[in-house]
């Protein structure tokens, strides 16, 4: 004995048998996964990530010209009060809504950093520079981007569960749970399910891309698939048993020596058109070498993957500046001079940037704007940067 006093930690580990307390240790603050999807369901969910990310990265391969895998799902479930453990960095969440086929909510998260990078893709760069903050040009990219993807999965999914699924056009924001930015985008519930995959494009990014949605949602996907997998199951016995029958029926007259030799062949057949109705005729395929493209070409290409986002496109007569007093005193029939004279042509901007002139016409009831002048093509794509 030293004589010295044993702190209360000390005296604490003692009387626990020398361990953390569970109630203090990180397992036992977090979620079991199997508390409220089981494995198979757990499984279930994974394996529609998979297919339906599959054709999405394929899709996002496409808008980017490099190489992109989605893999390993791994799948938790999130407490909302403690979002700030689970995304402690800033990131992007892409927002879907299902117009058909489903009712629910499904919620894209990827990293700013990530979203950055492939914002800088779809506008032409390397990704090798990607702007630290994205303004709205580079959030509208993103969203394109997530758009093909979604539009992709859904597609995979309406074969998957044999009905057709359509969602609405994502919409995007900056989440950054820290500051209580853009988490009412995520869905206001208790309990979240939360998919992650490995995301990896090209040698640019390594990371993860984030499904979240509602549990009880999660389990409908789940309890839809198995009902649909029963069906199926069901119309394939329905068909080889009928098929069967028939050829038992084909079978009943035999022929001598070729009596066994027939059931073999009709055995055989029922079972080439099982396949049949279960596989379809699936050929390899052929591809072309690929040649390198130049900068320019890929520039453009990605440029077009952009031509359906919308644009605000502002006519504008003029402009003047008038001081706080004079905007008080304007009241019905004053008068505002603008700094353009009569007959001189119009201004038309595209978010808030100049990008031709026109002149001003009636089209029935409605003013509508001629274009008389207009900035070339590259000037154009600089002004919207």
């Amino acid at each position: 004995m030293t004589g010295e006093m044993l702190s209360q930690d000390e005296i604490d580990a003692l009387l626990n048998g020398g361990t953390t307390p569970p109630e203090s240790s990180e397992e036992f603050n977090k979620i079991n996964v199997i508390d409220y999807l089981s494995e198979m369901q757990q499984d279930a969910l994974g394996e529609i990530g998979n297919i339906s990310f599959g054709s999405s990265a394929t899709a996002l391969s496409t808008l980017l010209n490099q190489k992109v895998e989605i893999t390993t799902p791994a799948v938790s479930i999130i407490d909302y009060a403690k979002l700030e453990d689970e995304f402690p960095h800033p990131y992007v969440a892409i927002q879907v809504k299902y117009t058909e086929g489903f009712s629910g909510v499904n919620i894209l998260v990827i990293k700013q950093t990530d979203a950055a990078i492939i914002a800088d893709l779809m506008l032409g760069g390397d990704g090798k520079s990607p702007m630290e903050s994205m303004d709205e040009i580079h959030l509208s990219a993103v969203q394109e981007a997530m758009n093909q993807m979604m539009g992709s999965a859904a597609t995979s999914m309406s074969s998957v569960f044999n009905k057709k699924v359509d969602i609405s056009p994502p919409s995007i924001e900056l989440l950054n749970v820290t500051e209580g930015e853009g988490t009412e985008t995520l869905p206001q519930q208790n309990l979240l399910a939360k998919i992650s995959f490995r995301l990896k494009i090209g040698n640019l990014i390594d990371s993860s891309i984030m499904q979240v949605l509602p549990v009880d949602f999660a389990v409908k996907l789940v309890e839809d698939l198995f009902t649909q997998t029963e069906a199926e199951s069901e119309t394939s016995k329905t068909i080889q048993t009928s098929q069967i029958e028939m050829n038992e029926t084909k079978a009943s007259k035999p022929d001598g020596n070729n009596t066994q030799m027939t059931e073999r062949g009709n055995l055989s057949d029922i079972r080439n058109s099982v396949e049949r109705e279960t596989h379809p005729n699936v050929q390899t395929a052929n591809f072309s070498e690929f040649n390198a493209m130049p900068t320019t070409t890929t520039e453009t290409n990605n440029l077009e993957m952009l031509l359906d986002i919308p644009l605000q496109v502002t006519v504008e007569l003029g402009r003047t500046s008038r001081t706080v007093k004079e905007i008080i005193e304007l009241g019905s029939g004053s008068i505002i001079e603008l700094d353009k004279l009569a007959g001189e042509p119009v201004d038309i901007l595209v978010n808030n940037r100049l990008i031709a002139q026109g002149e001003v016409v009636v089209i029935d009831e409605n003013f509508g704007v001629r274009v008389t002048d207009i900035a070339s093509k590259t000037d154009r794509i600089k002004r919207l940067k």
